[in-house]
């Protein structure tokens, strides 16, 4: 048994001996020399070999990279039975918020702990004809009553549309992320005889809700507008609340005619109606919720202006779309372009940046020291 079982061995290594001998023989046959190829057949080899290294020239290769390749989840939109619409952003870590394409406002934001971040009014119409108390609406293209339109302009009563090309900006996820867009029609150009596209994006992640707005000037002639994000934050109490980083800066109060005036406090603390615009203010400003041992921290881009709004009893009772007692649970501090209106000649484009993230409880009064959020040292 023992003679057969070489004898076959010896057989398989002989066949394994020739096959490579034969192979070696064909291998050294081949042209290895640039000289032994000709001319026409360089770009096509070349090509060739350059394909299979892409991965282009084999369609095995090209299945598995088209599986592999991550498609684009498509928008989380929830059509209402009143025939509105809603964008729900969802973060991997669990915070959440709600677009509406009613004003291109964002109308609700939620931590991992499904606490609610922003104040909506008890009396609020999410619908239209009316704008929104609550969330954050867009001011554009005037802010307040400083011009000829409607208070705090038209964008926030329009209806806006998804953004299909947000470039410059790079694609983002769309599971926490939307671009809206916002394009003059003959109703606006009737009130603001100007050509314009109003984009936003709104994205979420752990902590943090980031809105970018651009405005580029589509007409044959330059203009100039106010622009504000409104943010109605939810607070705790609002007589537990202060605001740091406003410190020593020069604002106009509205409650004195525009009046300017430089604060003088430490902190911007509540005891009665504020409705103040700070000028030349730092890119980060905090808001302090003592009871809840939570910190709002404020980060801007390409607005100067920092605005201090709360209405207090009386003049909550006056406003229609607002509970009595909802003064006690909110605070507005915006970021905006307001004292010194923003010019763009045609094609022309503005763009800022804001950021609401929200800071470990640690990050607490006394922490924040103007001159060091004045220059980012903090």
């Amino acid at each position: 048994i023992n003679v057969y079982a070489d004898a076959e061995n010896n057989y398989k290594s002989a066949q394994v001996f020739f096959f490579f001998f034969f192979f070696f023989i064909f291998v050294l046959k081949l042209p290895h020399s640039q000289n032994q190829i000709s001319e026409n057949q360089k770009p096509f080899s070349s090509s060739i070999k350059l394909e299979w290294k892409k991965g282009k020239g084999n369609p095995f290769v090209r299945g598995i990279r088209s599986r592999l390749k991550p498609k684009p989840m498509p928008l989380n939109v929830v059509n209402d039975r009143d025939g509105s619409s809603r964008i729900l952003l969802t973060d991997p870590g669990g915070s959440t918020a709600e677009v509406l394409l009613f004003g291109g406002q964002v109308v609700s934001w939620r931590n991992e702990r499904r606490e609610q971040l922003l104040y909506m009014s008890s009396k609020a119409q999410l619908k239209p004809p009316k704008a929104i108390r609550g969330g954050l609406p867009v001011c554009f293209p005037q802010f307040g009553n400083l011009g000829a339109l409607e208070r705090h302009g038209f964008a926030r009563k329009r209806f806006w549309s998804f953004d299909n090309d947000p470039s410059p900006l790079p694609p983002a996820n769309q599971q926490s992320t939307v671009d809206l867009v916002l394009k003059s029609t003959e109703d606006d150009l009737r009130i603001w005889p100007h050509s314009f596209e109003l984009r936003v994006r709104i994205s979420i992640s752990p902590g943090k809700l980031t809105i970018i707005p651009r405005v580029r000037n589509t007409d044959p002639k330059a203009f100039s507008f106010t622009f504000a994000l409104q943010n109605y934050l939810y607070v705790s109490d609002i007589s537990e609340v202060r605001v740091e980083g406003l410190e020593t800066l020069d604002y106009l109060d509205n409650l004195m005619r525009r009046e300017r005036f430089t604060e003088q406090a430490d902190a911007i603390t509540f005891d009665g109606e504020v409705d103040r615009v700070y000028l030349n203010t730092p890119t980060k400003i905090a808001i302090i919720d003592h009871e809840r041992k939570r910190t709002i921290e404020l980060r801007k881009e390409g607005m100067p202006n920092a605005v201090v709004w709360n209405p207090w009893d009386k003049k909550a009772k006056s406003i229609a779309d607002m509970g009595d007692e909802d003064y006690t649970t909110m605070l507005c501090v915006d970021s905006g372009a307001i004292e010194t209106p923003i010019a763009l000649k045609p094609r022309e484009e503005w763009k800022g940046r804001q950021e609401l993230s929200i800071v470990s409880s640690s990050y607490c009064s006394g922490q924040l020291d103007p001159r060091k959020v004045l220059y980012g040292d903090h």
